[in-house]
This record gives C-alpha cells, structure tokens and sequence, in this order.
C-alpha cells in the first residue's frame, strides 16, 4: 500500500506508541497542535502487535473539520472491518464484534432501526428513573465508607448496574460482566496482562464467548417469558419484517457492555479529577448547581473524551479528503481528542471552561451515523451523579494523582483516589 506523496512522517511523535497516552497533557496537546498545522495528514507506522499481522501504518485525522467529514462520509470511509481497533479482527473475534459500530450501509441502517425500535420512550423514561435512585445509593455506600478508590466504588458502578438493569442480567451475573467488560481494554496494560499478548487474546475470546452465551441465553428465557427489558425488546423486535439473528444480538450487547460502561466509568473519573485540578471551576458550578451542571458535563466530555480515536477504513481507491487521494483499504484514525481542541474551533482550547459553548465537540462522534447510541443516556448518568455528590458531599477531591490505565483507544481510569 503506497504512502501518498502528499502524506507527511512524523519522526519525533510517537503516536503509535502507549508512551504518548501517559504522558502529561501539555506535551499532547503540542504534539497534536503541529500535526493539526500540517497541510495534509501525517503518517505513522502501526505499533508491533503479537496476536494478529498489522499493516503498514494509518493516516492521523487531527482536525476537527476533517474528522467531521469523514464522519460524515460512510460510502468512503467505512467502519468495515473495525471502527475500534487498528489491527483487522481476527477471524476467531469477528463473530463477536459484528455489530452495528463495525460496518455500514443497508447492514447499519437495518439494525439501527431494530435498536432504535427497542429503545422505545418508555424503556428510556423507565431507565432514566432508575439512574437517580442507583446514583443515591452510591452515594450513601460511599458516605459511610469514607475516603476510597472513586473508580471501584463509584465511577464503575453506577454504569455497570444501569447497563445490566437494561439487559436483564441478575445480579449473580455483574461480577462476570464488569471482569469481562474491563479485560476487553486493557491489552497494552502490563498490569492486567501478565501472561503477554497471547495469553491476552486467548482470554479475550473466552470472554467473549462467555457474555454472548450469557445473552443468548437470556434471549431464549424471554422467548418463554417475556419482560420489559431490552433483551425482551431486541429479541422479539421486528421492523418492517427484518428481525435481529441471535448472533446479532449478542454481538450487539457485546458493544453494548463495552460502550456503556467503560465510556461512563472513565468519564466520571476524570470529572472528578477536573473539578479537583480547577478549583476555581468547581466553586463556579457549585454556586449554582442546577443552572451550571449540564455545561460542566460537556465541558469534561470534551476536555477529557472517554475515547481517543476510532478507526475508518477507505471503502474504494481514488477517495480524497484535504487535497489528499487514498487507495482502497487504507486507514484513518480520527482523534477525537484533537478535535476537541482545534483552536480554530474552540477559543483557548486547553483551558477547562465550564461556561464554554461545546456544541462542536466530537466527543461522541461526528454527527454522522455512527453518532453515538447511547449518548443521551452517558449524559444523564454523569449529570444525575455528579449532582448527588456535589449537593451531598461538596468536599469531595481526587486525594492523588489518578491511576492511568496504559491504552491507547480508551481515556482510561484504573484507580483514584477520593477523599471527602
């Protein structure tokens, strides 16, 4: 696969490499200012893998309006094979990520409007009620237990019980699925890893195979007895004659464990570390709580996006995009964390400004149809907690520096901690 001439290599940033994630924020906001300078994209190798061959390298879409465009532009730049990875999905994995993320056209559009069928206005108001009340009890656990880890004890709770409320899955199950849901992430991760890439990915499909059949499972129990619940809902739907296989539905709830958990959990955690690092900011919302909190929410979703990138794939050669022509299965990774601070978008884009207007932010894709699923419901889930804990513990800081998971897709949040 040819490099275009017009394509320009970047020697001294390395993009590819987990060590750029980890370091401190002023040196990527620089990096990625000079690539969004350039006059057309840059070019990086991909990073040595040991679990599947990786290609030649992938084009860095930095700038908001670009990444706007090819959002916009399914027909060019396909999600197909994968929009979250940059290596091509091995044959054993496919079965599991065949969902609605991974792929376009008619394929998208039918099962989009399944979901879009089952996510009807009273299953979204039923869920909607019941954040406030999971949030409420998190807060009490957490008051009575004191200082703790903030990610263990509240971030990652609040979006594990809400998604699995929306599934169906008895609580003797969450356990599994918040396992599962962190293993899926955290490849790069020494920490989570110890038995190397291959162990990892043997692990990863056990896992997979072990939540699809979880789902599955429930999908033939709701068969027999129905339930108000999505996996009732998914399993029954049928639009305009077109029905999801079951194969369908557990590789969307695969997506769905992943995107509705670790996106919130991570989000969470970096409100919290924000509110901390900017004091100033943090007196501002609480002054006035019910007014400010809702910007405050979008300010964080931008400054800190729960995910970096995703991945297009060019669906035909001749395409082009900035004055630059790409051949046929050629990748772009779109940097949403770029985007999100393109100063010609947003005034003094390294500043944390819960005041700021953020309605071009990238955060949960480019308005095209891929935009996020579950946006809304992210959204209400970080607004409904931040408020129970700002109105009930006002006093609530990062007590250290947070624990950072090494990855690169994912903003990620191990551990921090919290003191009140």
């Amino acid at each position: 696969m040819p490099l275009p001439r017009e394509s320009t290599a970047i020697d001294d940033i390395p993009l590819s490499d987990m060590s750029f994630w980890q370091a401190p924020v002023a040196e990527r906001d620089a990096a990625f200012a000079r690539l969004r300078a350039l006059p057309g994209l840059a070019f990086f190798p991909e990073p040595v893998q040991h679990v599947v061959p990786m290609g030649p390298g992938y084009h860095a879409v930095v700038r908001h309006a670009d990444v706007v465009e090819v959002s916009r532009r399914p027909a060019d730049f396909t999600s197909a094979p994968i929009a979250t990875a940059l290596e091509n999905p091995d044959p054993g994995y496919a079965h599991y990520f065949d969902s609605l993320i991974n792929f376009d056209g008619p394929r998208h559009a039918k099962m989009r409007r399944v979901v879009n069928r089952a996510f009807t206005h009273r299953a979204v108001q039923r869920l909607v009620s019941g954040v406030r009340a999971t949030a409420a009890g998190i807060v009490d656990e957490l008051a009575e237990r004191g200082p703790s880890d903030f990610v263990e004890h509240v971030a990652a709770r609040l979006p594990l019980t809400v998604i699995c409320d929306l599934i169906g899955i008895p609580e003797r199950e969450r356990a599994t699925v918040n396992r599962l849901s962190t293993l899926f992430v955290c490849a790069a991760d020494p920490e989570y890893t110890p038995g190397g890439p291959q162990a990892w990915a043997a692990e990863v499909l056990q896992a997979c195979g072990t939540l699809q059949q979880l789902v599955l499972d429930l999908c033939e129990h709701r068969q027999r007895r129905p339930a108000d619940d999505l996996v009732t809902a998914l399993s029954t739907a049928n639009v305009d004659g077109e029905r999801l296989t079951a194969s369908e539905v557990g590789s969307f709830f695969i997506l769905l464990v992943l995107a509705g958990n670790e996106t919130t959990r991570n989000a969470l955690a970096h409100a919290l570390r924000l509110l901390t690092e900017h004091p100033a900011q943090k007196a501002l919302l609480t002054a006035d709580l019910d007014g400010r909190l809702g910007p405050a929410v979008e300010e964080i979703l931008r400054y800190a996006p729960p995910i970096n990138w995703m991945r297009r794939t060019v669906a035909r050669p001749g395409v082009a995009l900035g004055g630059l022509r790409f051949e046929e299965g050629e990748k772009l990774l779109l940097f949403y964390w770029s985007a999100n601070r393109d100063e010609t978008v947003f005034a003094e884009p390294q500043r944390f400004d819960i005041t700021r207007d953020t309605r071009q932010s990238v955060t949960f894709g480019g308005w095209g149809p891929h935009y996020c699923l579950g946006a809304h419901l992210a959204r209400h889930e970080i607004t409904v907690l931040l408020g129970e804990l700002l109105r009930r513990l006002p006093g609530i800081r990062a007590a250290g520096p947070p624990d950072r998971l090494v990855a690169g897709f994912v903003n990620g949040v191990k551990r921090l901690p919290c003191e009140f």
